[in-house]
C-alpha cells in the first residue's frame, strides 16, 4: 500500500470560492472595493462587533493598532513568550518595548498570574494571544492590569472562538485576526481588525489606506476625478485586495461548519489518544469554545519513548506531517541579544517550544486519515 501524505494543514477551497474571484477579475475593479466591504460587513456581524477592518495580515493588523493607539517610543507592551514571533515583532516595529510573561502549560496561553509584576509605569498595553484557537483567559488578565492598560487580542487563531458567551475579538479594545492558510478560514494572506471603538475605527481606517482622509473607492467613484485625498494622518499600505474578500466571505459563510468538524475530530482525538501516557492533550475548558485551528499536544519527555524530535521524525517517515506548536520567542536570536535573555527564564514557554507537537486537524481530512494517525502515534 503507498505511503500516505497527510498534510498538518490543507486550505478547504472550491468551487464556490473560484466563481466569486472570477467575478471580481472580470469585473476589473480588483484591489479593495465592494467584497471587502461585504466581508467586513459580514465579518463584523458574525463577531457582533460594531466595526471590521481588513488588512493585509494578522501582523499589519496588530502594527495598524497599536500604532493608531500611538503607542511608540519608550512604551512597553506586555507579551507572551511562547507565540509566533509576530506578536512581538509588532512592538518592536512601532518602536515600543515588549515584556514577556510566561504561560500556562495546560492552555499555552499567556499566565495571568504572573502578570501583574511586570507591569510598569509605561507599560501601555497586553497582547493576549489565543494560541491555536483557545481563547486568552481575558477576565482574569484584565483583574491583574491597570484601567488604562490597553487590551489587544491576538486572534490570529481564533476565528469562531468563544469565551464565556463572548467572541474572540471582542475581549478587549481590539482585536486582529488572521486568514493565512493553516488558519480555519482562509484568503491566502490577510487578516481583520476589529473594534467597538468608533475614534480607534476611524484612525484605523485612515490608516490602512496610506492616511488618507478619503478611502480609494470613494474617491475613483465620485463625480469630480480632479480631487486627491488630504492626509492628516501618517499610514501604511495594509488594504486587502477585492479577490481576497470575494473569498473571505464565501469561507465566512463555511466558518460554522468547519469548526464543528474540526470539533467532532478533536474529540475524538481525545478519546483515542487518552491511553498513551506520553502524550498530553489539549486542553477546553468550560464555558470556552475551541476553534481548534490546531490539535497541539505536549510530548512529556519524561515519559515518551523518544524525544519529541524523533517521534516527529518518525511520524513523517509514516507520511504524517507534523510541526511544533510554534516557538519560544525569547530563545530567537533577535529578542535573546537584544534583550540579553536566558532560555530558563520563562520555563514553560521553553517547555512548549521544546515539547509540543501539533498533528494534522483540518477540513480536508478523512475518516481513514484520523485512525491511521492514531494507529501510528499508538505503536510508536
Amino acid at each position: 500500500m503507498a505511503k500516505p501524505n497527510i498534510q498538518i494543514s490543507k486550505p478547504c477551497i472550491g468551487e464556490e470560492e473560484y466563481r466569486e474571484v472570477r467575478d471580481v477579475i472580470l469585473s476589473g475593479w480588483i484591489t479593495q472595493g465592494k467584497s471587502v466591504f461585504e466581508f467586513e460587513q459580514k465579518f463584523a456581524i458574525r463577531h457582533k462587533i460594531k466595526y471590521a477592518l481588513a488588512t493585509t495580515s494578522c501582523t499589519t493588523g496588530l502594527h495598524l493598532i497599536l500604532t493608531a493607539m500611538n503607542i511608540g517610543l519608550g512604551d512597553e507592551v506586555i507579551v507572551p513568550a511562547f507565540t509566533w514571533v509576530a506578536t512581538a515583532n509588532v512592538v518592536l516595529n512601532c518602536g515600543a518595548t515588549p515584556v514577556f510573561v510566561d504561560v500556562e502549560r495546560d492552555t499555552y496561553n499567556i499566565d495571568p498570574q504572573l502578570i501583574a509584576a511586570k507591569v510598569t509605569n509605561k507599560t501601555k498595553a497586553i497582547i493576549p494571544v489565543h494560541l491555536f484557537g483557545l481563547c486568552a483567559d481575558i477576565d482574569s488578565i484584565r483583574a491583574v492590569i491597570p484601567k488604562h492598560v490597553k487590551i489587544i487580542e491576538d486572534a490570529a487563531c481564533a476565528t469562531g472562538s468563544i469565551y464565556k458567551g463572548q467572541c474572540a475579538g471582542t475581549l478587549g479594545d481590539a482585536a486582529a485576526f488572521s486568514f493565512h492558510p493553516r488558519k480555519v478560514i482562509t484568503t491566502g494572506e490577510g487578516g481583520m481588525v476589529v473594534t467597538n471603538d468608533d475614534e480607534l475605527a476611524k484612525r484605523m481606517n485612515q490608516m490602512r489606506n496610506h492616511g488618507a482622509s478619503i478611502p480609494e473607492e470613494q474617491r475613483h467613484h465620485g463625480g469630480k476625478p480632479y480631487i486627491l485625498p488630504d492626509f492628516n494622518l501618517v499610514g501604511f499600505n495594509y488594504r486587502m485586495t477585492d479577490m481576497q474578500g470575494a473569498i473571505g466571505v464565501v469561507q465566512l459563510d463555511k466558518l460554522d461548519n468547519f469548526i464543528e468538524e474540526r470539533a467532532k475530530w478533536a474529540k475524538w482525538y481525545k478519546e483515542e489518544l487518552s491511553s498513551i501516557d506520553w502524550l498530553q492533550l489539549p486542553k477546553e475548558p468550560k464555558n470556552y469554545k475551541h476553534s481548534w485551528q490546531s490539535f497541539v499536544t505536549y510530548v512529556q519527555p519524561e515519559l515518551a519513548p523518544f524525544p519529541r524530535n524523533v517521534i516527529m521524525e518518525k511520524l513523517q517517515e509514516k507520511g504524517i506531517s507534523t510541526r511544533p506548536g510554534t516557538h519560544a520567542v525569547h530563545m530567537l536570536t533577535i529578542y535573546k541579544d537584544k534583550f540579553n535573555l536566558k532560555p530558563n527564564d520563562f520555563p514553560e514557554a521553553k517547555n512548549c517550544d521544546e515539547n509540543t507537537m501539533a498533528i494534522p486537524l483540518h477540513n480536508r481530512m478523512t475518516k481513514e486519515d484520523y485512525e491511521y494517525i492514531v494507529h501510528t502515534l499508538k505503536n510508536i
